[in-house]
């Protein structure tokens, strides 16, 4: 059965992180998106995670479009290998362009760009711009930082207990691709659709 998604965009580090299961469970999704028949969408740099996600799908055979704002192309050293690179004129474009070329989102262990990117693409499904599945991957406890800022918000009322089933939380890289399938690229869950 084929899968309900063509393509994913991941959001990860332009570092590689001092444990090395960030890494691992980088190289751990991008073969599982290759081997799923699922491209690759990500921030288009070869260096940390970024370069170890984009390098795992493509030594998979799978397929990566990169998406780089051109101030960042030689700081992040762009990944030339990719099977499409698109660079943009600014970090907003970039994102517009990552957000229409994927199917839904993933958020791997990184830095405030990655949390720029993951409350972003979060706020823009609040605000109804699009409705696909976000994930927060955990991989040893990253995600757990943001998901506790993001149960603040709603502990001290500044959004809503709605605001928990805008994302879903997968225990690792190994567990994004089976919580992707229960959910449709329009955003609700397997179930809700028979």
């Amino acid at each position: 059965m084929p899968h309900p998604f063509n393509a994913v965009a991941v959001f990860c580090g332009s570092r590689f992180g001092t444990d090395p299961r960030h890494r691992e469970a980088a190289v751990a999704l991008g073969r599982a998106l290759a081997g799923a028949g699922i491209r690759l969408v990500y921030g288009g740099g070869r260096v940390g995670l970024m370069g170890v996600i984009a390098d795992a799908t493509l030594a998979a055979g799978g397929a990566v479009t990169g998406v780089i704002p051109s101030f960042l192309a030689k700081r992040e050293v762009e990944h030339q290998g990719v099977t499409e690179l698109i660079e943009t004129a600014s970090m907003h474009a970039r994102k517009t362009i990552m957000t229409e070329r994927s199917d839904a989102f993933v958020m791997l262990p990184g830095g405030l760009g990655t949390f720029d990117e993951t409350i972003e693409i979060i706020t823009w499904r609040q605000l109804g711009l699009h409705d696909k599945p976000i994930i927060l991957c955990d991989v040893a406890g990253s995600a757990r930082p943001l998901i506790a800022a993001l149960e603040a918000a709603v502990d001290m009322g500044f959004a809503g207990a709605e605001t928990r089933r805008l994302y879903a939380v997968a225990e690792g890289a190994e567990g994004v691709l089976p919580l992707l399938a229960t959910l449709q690229p329009g955003g609700r869950a397997a179930a809700d659709l028979t």
